[in-house]
């Protein structure tokens, strides 16, 4: 789809270093939007509407942007581009000067939901606020961090995630999902004609348990002993109830309200995400009984510009399974992976309405699987099959 804005006419070198300040100057007209929200709301005693304000930014302008701007033309070249943009250090310095931003913004962002005077849905909308922009920092630049191997970057990328309570992610994502994507072990891949609703609670809870069962097989292998100093599920979990703790020292029981609940929607916001990426594919299963190998085929990709330079490329998530550790910059897009119809933003809203949902993509996915249709109604995941 071509917005607008005609991208292709735009020297791809010269795209590519428009690229580098988009990810900056996405996330400055963002994160002000958090006092900006909560002071003129004040201001005004209009607080109770202004809570609501980032989701509606995200959910209502973001698409329509993404609508008017297009699609990235622009692949880094594989031999001279991507070893240059890999070695920019401004890159690897951007997610880590977020991620502190995003953490003193969470205990402002509490401050403000225990001084604001909100009523019970002005709360709800600064819980769930707070908690997509949990969803966008805390969890997806963890998300980018965790595959780091430097251990500042790794470490951070827990941290991260350990302010959302969702540091099982940390583990279960890369030893458990990378691993079993698109297949029926994969509690994170949906299903074809699953809807939302089906999927996440099965998602929580097997993920949740995943994790631990995981880093136990990964003791055990290291002779090491489960409830230990070594389990490092026991030191995110630790760090989310020191988080928990500090808002109630601050502000009370409303402080844990606003701490778990914006952890929540930043869970959700996450689980949603990962309903979008894998709905429907599958990795077919050879005669050894294996599955073949991940390959750009088995995530949706979506090369909406705007939303990519927002989650720091995401949508490029063929790209990010087929080759885990590449970072944010020089992934890319096939034209050859399943296309989402829009931005993930759009996709989210989408989602929630299951038969408008399975309306637009199952026909996507019958369409991609022409000819296979009947590996389309696998088996559920098979719980006593997850390594």
């Amino acid at each position: 789809m071509r917005g607008i804005i005609m991208l292709e006419k735009i020297n791809p070198d010269t795209l590519l270093r428009l690229k580098k300040w988009g990810y900056l100057a996405c996330w400055m007209l963002f994160l002000p939007m958090v006092p900006f929200s909560a002071l003129v709301g004040r201001e005004q005693g209009t607080q109770n509407l202004w809570a609501w304000m980032i989701l509606a930014v995200f959910f209502i302008l973001v698409p329509v942007v993404d609508y008017l701007v297009g699609k990235d033309p622009v692949n880094p070249d594989e031999e001279k581009q991507v070893p240059e943009l890999s070695q920019d250090k401004s890159y690897r310095s951007l997610p880590l000067l977020l991620a502190v931003a995003w953490l003193g913004l969470l205990f402002y962002a509490g401050h403000v939901f225990v001084s604001n005077d909100y009523s019970s849905a002005g709360m709800l909308g600064w819980i769930m606020s707070i908690g997509l922009l949990g969803g966008m920092i805390a969890i997806n630049l963890g998300h980018e961090l965790i595959h780091k191997d430097p251990k500042v970057e790794n470490w951070m990328g827990g941290l991260l995630l350990s302010s959302v309570t969702y540091g099982g992610f940390k583990v279960e994502h890369v030893r458990g999902h990378h691993v079993h994507v698109s297949t029926p072990d994969d509690a994170s891949s949906s299903r074809y004609n699953q809807s939302l609703y089906d999927f996440l609670p099965k998602a929580f809870v097997r993920n949740f348990k995943n994790a631990w069962k995981l880093e136990k097989q990964y003791l055990e292998r290291k002779g090491k002993n489960n409830i230990s100093i070594h389990n490092e599920l026991i030191w995110w979990y630790g760090i989310s109830f020191l988080f928990a703790v500090a808002f109630g020292v601050l502000w009370g029981w409303q402080g844990v309200l606003f701490f778990v609940g914006q952890s929540f929607f930043a869970a959700l916001a996450l689980e949603i995400v990962n309903y979008i990426e894998h709905y429907g594919l599958h990795r077919r299963q050879l005669q050894t009984g294996r599955y073949e190998r991940v390959t750009p085929a088995h995530s949706w990709n979506s090369n909406f510009l705007v939303t990519n330079l927002v989650l720091f490329q995401l949508q490029r998530h063929s790209d990010h399974h087929a080759y885990a550790k590449r970072r944010y910059q020089v992934l890319r897009h096939y034209d050859e992976s399943p296309q989402l119809p829009a931005g993930y933003s759009a996709m989210m809203l989408l989602a929630m309405v299951p038969p408008l949902w399975k309306a637009v993509m199952n026909p996507r996915v019958e369409a991609y699987y022409q000819g296979e249709l009947d590996q389309l109604f696998r088996e559920g995941p098979r719980i006593n099959n997850i390594a």
